[in-house]
């Protein structure tokens, strides 16, 4: 009888094994979605490439979001090639999760190049030609249980645009904009990013004093050298300062424990930051502040008045105005009571203390400004005429 138990007790034992390895080998079957996957983004009939508008997005590829009937992250792959077989083929982002991706005008050169074009017209190469784009989705990450989706093709005509003779090249200088959920673009990548403030004579020096967002449930905020794009970006790597070309990889975000005011220093050349809170209580708030100086629409008759963010009222911006070679200033409620100017272009720090004039280079700019530290900020936007 002793026996017959144990016999038995074997028995049951060997039957709850065999089904929790059942239960362990149980795996969800994706599917590809019958809807397919396809671009929704509506293509220029060309595309006029000038190497000295490399940083502005090109094109924004936007695709629907795929459902595989599986508990797993969709990814996609956006994939471009000369020639519409996509061999040779290049890979613009993989391993991402968002349906949409910006393409720089940098990037449709390389693959323009890459495809034999050329913008010498003295050579026997073509100008103008057809690249080729397709998203990829997928899940798993093993041949094994891969399963992928393709779109259709989407065939862009793109022209390499010969640089002029008779123009001077711009100095377009570095930027670093904010971006994540702790600042007023979100996790957008081309909201409005509001910029950090360019020190006037170190451009690898950034300074931004203002409103982060920040709670104990958000990720924080990165920063990013070209707003549309991700790449390059700026963030931590084990706390130490570093950039996704440095590190390989995306880096982690900054935190912002709590909703106030920051002071955040980047030194990109020696790979240092500094990062402490800043008291805003005493930091008057001001109704209105414009742009004046002989380099402005009206001279220094009238103010061209910035936009004062929603966000944060101590930045100020206007996008877009035309300006000539002269000097500007800013200045508050239409008076010189209150006034900032610097001798530095482009960047630098007024201090309402009988400042210089800033100079002016004629072109067109995103102008930036905060009064907290009165740090100025002018963008060149590069004509894509």
């Amino acid at each position: 009888m002793k026996k017959l138990s144990i016999l038995l007790f074997a028995f049951a034992a060997i039957i709850s094994f065999n089904a929790c390895s059942d239960d362990d080998e149980f795996t969800f079957v994706a599917k590809p979605d019958p809807e397919g996957i396809a671009f929704e983004n509506t293509p220029l009939a060309s595309y006029d490439l000038e190497a000295e508008n490399e940083n502005n997005l090109a094109e924004r590829f936007v695709w629907n979001a795929v459902d595989f009937d599986a508990p797993t992250p969709v990814k996609y792959e956006l994939q471009a090639a000369s020639d519409n077989t996509f061999e040779p083929m290049t890979v613009l982002a993989a391993d991402i999760s968002e349906t949409n991706y910006g393409v720089t005008v940098k990037n449709m050169i390389t693959l323009a190049e890459d495809a034999g074009l050329d913008s010498d017209p003295d050579t026997e190469a073509p100008n103008t030609g057809n690249l080729f784009f397709r998203v990829r989705a997928y899940v798993g990450d093993k041949t094994s249980n891969l399963v992928e989706q393709l779109s259709d093709t989407l065939s862009l005509n793109v022209v390499l645009v010969e640089p002029k003779e008779d123009s001077e090249p711009i100095d377009l200088k570095p930027q670093l904009f904010l971006v994540g959920d702790a600042t007023a673009a979100g996790w957008d990548n081309n909201k409005n990013n509001t910029p950090l403030f360019r020190d006037g004579e170190n451009e690898n020096v950034f300074y931004f004093t203002g409103r982060f967002a920040g709670a104990a449930d958000k990720e924080g905020f990165k920063l990013l050298e070209n707003k549309g794009v991700w790449q390059p970006q700026w963030g931590l790597d084990a706390g130490a300062l570093t950039s996704s070309d440095l590190l390989g990889g995306d880096p982690s975000a900054f935190k912002a424990e709590s909703d106030a005011y920051y002071n955040l220093t980047i030194d990109k050349e020696n790979l240092t930051y500094t990062w402490e809170t800043f008291d805003a209580s005493a930091s008057p708030v001001y109704g209105s502040i414009g742009i004046i100086g002989d380099s402005t629409p009206d001279g220094w008759d009238a103010d061209q008045d910035l936009t004062q963010s929603t966000f944060d009222p101590h930045i100020w911006f206007i996008e877009g105005i035309e300006l000539i070679d002269g000097e500007a200033k800013f200045r508050v409620d239409d008076a010189w009571d209150i006034s900032w100017g610097a001798s530095t272009t482009l960047s630098g720090q007024g201090f309402n203390n009988n400042d210089p004039n800033i100079p002016v280079t004629a072109g067109t700019y995103n102008v930036w400004f905060n009064d907290l530290d009165g740090r100025y900020l002018f963008i060149r936007q590069v004509s894509e005429e």
